[in-house]
């Protein structure tokens, strides 16, 4: 019996959405400047099937490539790489989006995300620089700590934990990866006095090789729409596999950090669920 066979197992697939990017290659603040997001969100989202999602997303891409009305699509050329590789949803047209949308609705799947809003990462440069004057800005660095933060707040319990996390660059960052995790773990089990999974398996993938990151970044990529541009409708299509949406710099009630779930709606108007 394979890992991914156990009994128990759950697995995550991990991306982001933005980039931690605040500075030019000269040291110039690019906040606010065309092309520069506003947050950076990491996402794990557990997929009960990852063998099925596959084969399913597989044969709609399938499908909608044999389209005739995709024809002259640029995303959908083979030699773009895009739609015709993998579903992206920033690269996806609209009429493929909502089939994705549609098929991921079918899946049990459960979506959780850390944001961080780059202003507020701006204010804590600045104050590390004044306490550490040699004290550089990476963006790796908050990579690392919201994988962590995403990973030590509460997940199922499963004897395996299997874990696929998108590539980011030419650098393999596996280990780096592993260690985020194995510092949530252990802040876990220092909290709660247990640990959650006897066995962790960490996989650097593609969205190509990898049908659960293509999920996820369609889970992502609703998020995003809502933080940086205040469109609502996406989040609210995958609402039901939300679990929960932790926003790190939101102050309420002079605390920092808001966690959003089915009991208190990141949409005003959604309704909570009891």
């Amino acid at each position: 019996m394979s890992a991914d066979d156990a009994p128990g197992a759950l697995h995550f697939f991990v991306d982001e959405a933005g980039d931690p990017t605040l500075f030019s290659a000269k040291g110039r603040i690019l906040i606010g400047e065309d092309g520069c997001s506003r947050t950076f969100i990491l996402g794990k989202l557990d997929v009960d099937d990852p063998i099925g999602l596959h084969a399913s997303l597989e044969l709609l891409r399938t499908e909608l490539l044999a389209d005739p009305y995709f024809k002259r699509v640029p995303s959908m050329q083979p030699e773009r790489g895009k739609t015709a590789r993998a579903f992206h949803a920033k690269d996806d047209v609209a009429e493929v989006r909502r089939e994705v949308y549609r098929l991921l609705s079918g899946f049990d799947l459960r979506f959780y995300a850390v944001v961080r809003t780059k202003t507020a990462l701006l204010d804590y440069v600045r104050q590390r620089n004044e306490r550490e004057s040699g004290y550089r800005y990476r963006g790796d660095e908050v990579y690392d700590t919201l994988v962590e933060e995403l990973f030590r707040r509460y997940h199922p319990f499963a004897d395996q934990l299997n874990i696929c996390f998108a590539k980011r660059g030419s650098k393999s960052r596996t280990q780096a990866f592993r260690t985020a995790i194995e510092r949530a773990e252990a802040r876990f089990e220092s909290e709660y006095g247990t640990r959650r999974s006897a066995a962790v398996s960490i996989l650097a993938s593609t969205p190509p090789e990898s049908a659960g990151l293509q999920a996820v970044d369609y889970c992502l990529w609703a998020l995003q729409r809502h933080y940086e541009r205040g469109e609502d409708r996406y989040i609210e299509l995958i609402w039901d596999k939300v679990v929960e949406i932790e926003d790190m710099d939101r102050v309420e009630g002079g605390r920092r950090g808001v966690v959003y779930n089915k009991k208190r709606p990141l949409i005003v108007d959604q309704g909570a669920s009891e």
